[in-house]
This record gives structure tokens, sequence and C-alpha cells, in this order.
């Protein structure tokens, strides 16, 4: 991976991360359109930069995140995060061997972009306009219905938003208790990545990730760089996201996945 790789996958985490759309999938497409060669450094670093993309949140919601009177908002993503910490570790390597099928990736694509098209007529009348409002209980729910994004393709933005909306959210307040959620559930994907996951188990290159990226100082560099391009990229994506998703609703999100699911299945069939 050079300098110009890494950053275009930055980006793309950055804008998509918090969009409906699959960072995942989005970030597996560049590299193979990019002529990447499949890693386990690349397969890192894809996780590791989502690091960059949650401290946008952290900054953005400071006010949320560091206002320590307010336990109960701790205590909903503690148990909102426990279902994907729990399913997460027990179906990592499934997961990760269907990173590398894009046609699988891109189907599911293609069906999350024909449920986003219904998914603003299925929830026309809300009862809950703010996070203070969201119980335990809810939390919980919309934490298993974040387990759906386990499939990449799925976004997990798509189906936590969903899984708010489900419960009585509105749009803005689904998306930010989205944000919310995304800031345990990254932050513990990313250190289980890091310092906790063995990659390439059985073979002669095995090694946790820390011990990848301080394999050389071309690794050092391009961990930090991707993180800092990532944070920036996602304090515009955020804010503009929300006003969109607010104003528009989830249809254009999902003619957008439609188009490029179709047009990454021609073109990954006949590759």
């Amino acid at each position: 991976m050079n300098t110009l790789q890494a950053i275009i996958l930055a980006i793309i985490e950055g804008l998509t991360e918090f969009l409906p759309i699959s960072s995942t999938a989005h970030m597996g497409f560049t590299a193979s359109l990019l002529g990447m060669e499949e890693s386990d450094f690349l397969k890192m670093f894809q996780v590791s930069i989502q690091f960059g993309a949650i401290l946008a949140i952290v900054v953005l919601y400071w006010k949320k995140f560091f206002n320590f009177e307010n336990f109960k908002f701790y205590y909903k993503l503690v148990y909102a995060v426990i279902p994907a910490l729990v399913l997460g570790y027990l179906f990592d390597d499934k997961i990760e061997a269907v990173l590398g099928n894009q046609i699988a990736i891109s189907s599911v694509l293609v069906l999350g972009g024909v449920v986003l098209l219904f998914v603003d007529n299925w929830f026309k009348n809300p009862t809950i306009l703010d996070e203070k409002d969201i119980s335990i209980k809810k939390a919980v729910i919309i934490g298993f219905w974040q387990c759906l994004a386990m499939m990449p393709g799925t976004s997990r933005s798509a189906a936590s938003i969903i899984g708010g909306m489900t419960q009585g959210l509105n749009r803005k307040s689904a998306a930010e208790f989205s944000f919310f959620l995304a800031v345990p559930t990254m932050l513990a994907v990313t250190v289980y990545s890091i310092f906790v996951k063995t990659w390439g188990k059985g073979t002669p290159t095995e090694m946790k990730g820390y011990e990848m990226i301080l394999q050389d100082q071309n690794h050092i560099f391009l961990f930090i760089m991707g993180n800092i391009v990532a944070f920036i990229v996602a304090l515009i994506a955020v804010k503009t996201f929300i006003t969109f998703l607010t104003k528009y609703g989830f249809k254009f999100w999902g003619w957008y996945r439609i188009i490029i699911g179709i047009a990454l299945l021609i073109f990954f069939y006949n590759k």
C-alpha cells in the first residue's frame, strides 16, 4: 500500500462510515479498483482507521460524551454495544471470510438499497425526538439491529438508524444515537483488531495488528495519516448527512446503493 492509496481509503472511510451505504463495502471495492493486493495489513488498516472517524463523533458531540452527570447516557451505550461485542467475537472468522467476496457484498448493497427506498414510508409517526427519551430497553434493541451490519455491505449506520426508527425515534435522533453507539462499537473493534486479534493465524506471517503497524516506519506513517484523514473527512460528512437525512430521508441513499451495487456486480462478475 502506498501513501496515495492509503489517503484514498481514509477519505472513503471518513465519507461513508456514518452514511447508510456501508464503509466496509466501499473500502473493499476501492481497494480492488486500485489494484491493491489483499493482505492482512490492508484488512487491519481498513478496520483501524475507524478510530479516526469515531474521534470525529466525540469532537462534534463533546458536550454529550463529557457530561459526566448524565450517567444514563453511558449506561445506554454500554448495554446497547454488548450484542455487537458478543456476536462479533463469536463470528469474527466468518465475517473476515466474507470480506473478500465482492459479489456477495455487492448483492447485499443492492438489497439494502431496496429496503431504504421504503423506510420513510414505514415509520411516519415518530414519538422520540431526543436521545434522553430513549430507554435502556430500546437502546439494547437498537444494539441488536446494529448486529445486522456484521454482514459486510449491510452498513452499521443503516442497520442502527432503522433499528432506532422501529423504536419510535425520528430520523435525526435515530441517526445521532447511531453515531453515539458507533463510538464504543468501533472503538472495541479497533482495539480488538490492533491488540487482540492474531492476523494470518497459522501462517509464517502470523502477528498482532500493532506488530504489523510497528513492522516498519512506512506502516506507522500510513496508520497515523489514515486516522487523521478519516477524522477530518468524517467531521464534514457527519454534519452534512444529518442535515440531508432530516430534510430528504433515505430514498436518495437507497437509489445510490442500488445503482452502485448493480454496477459493481457487473464489474466483478466480468472481472
